[in-house]
């Protein structure tokens, strides 16, 4: 049963993932956890409804609507850290980016992360490779574009606050310079501080999908999420999430980072 995949497919030479959006949680599990807002502290709040426009354009989006704290759909299956040495969550993570403890008790072992790694990871990147697969037999390049976001302080992560667009492409791996530097210029041009490849260089999904020299250009956006809701200097249950802003500020610029990566795969950059 996938009704939790939800799958919007386009035509254009585009696909927009969403691995951390979503706030579901199964019910026997969700007893396990010590609180439900715990358990779902750590989505990226509303990314899935800020890249709405996305759609319009022709682009096809892959969501889980999973909670992260099940499992980590853009983590190493393997079970590998992405980042050696910094503090990170797993695949099946058993403590918030704080750093607080998702458990009541037991944490899940290798049998219950093997079992969900069936159950929802898998699905979710066979839909991934699937749709890949079906534009790339269409056109020349694809771009596959993670869509992320984070609080922008959270210090047992990373130092300060974090600049307003993060770009990854794990170090230029991912994807042809020219779709890097036409993202990077979008984000320039907004005035917000932006860097490329810094503390978020690309997660699972980036570097695993990341095929330049097969036309499967795959490039990642983390987001600090001041740039589109409200943001407490401190999380509670009573203050977080904030909602969506009406007007968010990066729109325009997301449009244009959109915009950029569609160019890029018509050859237009």
């Amino acid at each position: 049963m996938t009704h939790w995949l939800e799958i919007h497919r386009g035509e254009a030479p585009l696909v927009v993932a969403f691995p951390h959006t979503g706030t579901k949680i199964p019910p026997e599990l969700e007893e396990r956890f010590a609180s439900p807002w715990l358990a779902r502290k750590d989505a990226d709040w509303w990314i899935d409804q800020l890249y709405a426009f996305a759609r319009d354009l022709g682009a096809t989006t892959v969501r889980t609507s999973i909670s992260r704290s099940v499992i980590d759909c853009n983590r190493d299956p393997s079970g590998a850290s992405l980042y050696p040495g910094q503090a990170t969550t797993g695949l099946c993570p058993t403590e918030t980016f704080d750093g607080e403890p998702l458990y009541k008790g037991e944490t899940p072992d290798q049998a219950e992360i093997e079992q969900r790694r069936i159950a929802y990871f898998n699905p979710y990147h066979a839909a991934i490779t699937a749709e890949l697969a079906r534009l790339r037999a269409i056109h020349p390049h694809v771009v596959l574009y993670d869509a992320h976001s984070i609080r922008s302080q959270i210090p047992r992560l990373f130092a300060g606050a974090l600049p307003q667009f993060n770009i990854g492409t794990n170090g230029g791996a991912t994807c042809d310079p020219a779709l890097a530097q036409a993202v990077q210029q979008a984000c320039s041009a907004s005035g917000l501080t932006h860097v490329l490849d810094g503390r978020f260089r690309g997660g699972w999904t980036t570097r695993h999908y990341g095929q330049p020299q097969n036309g499967i250009h795959a490039i990642q956006m983390e987001l600090a999420i001041r740039g589109y809701m409200t943001e407490p200097e401190q999380p509670t249950p009573d203050n977080w999430p904030a909602p969506l802003d009406i007007q968010p500020a990066i729109l325009p610029t997301l449009r244009q980072v959109i915009a950029a990566c569609l160019a890029f795969a018509k050859g237009h950059v």
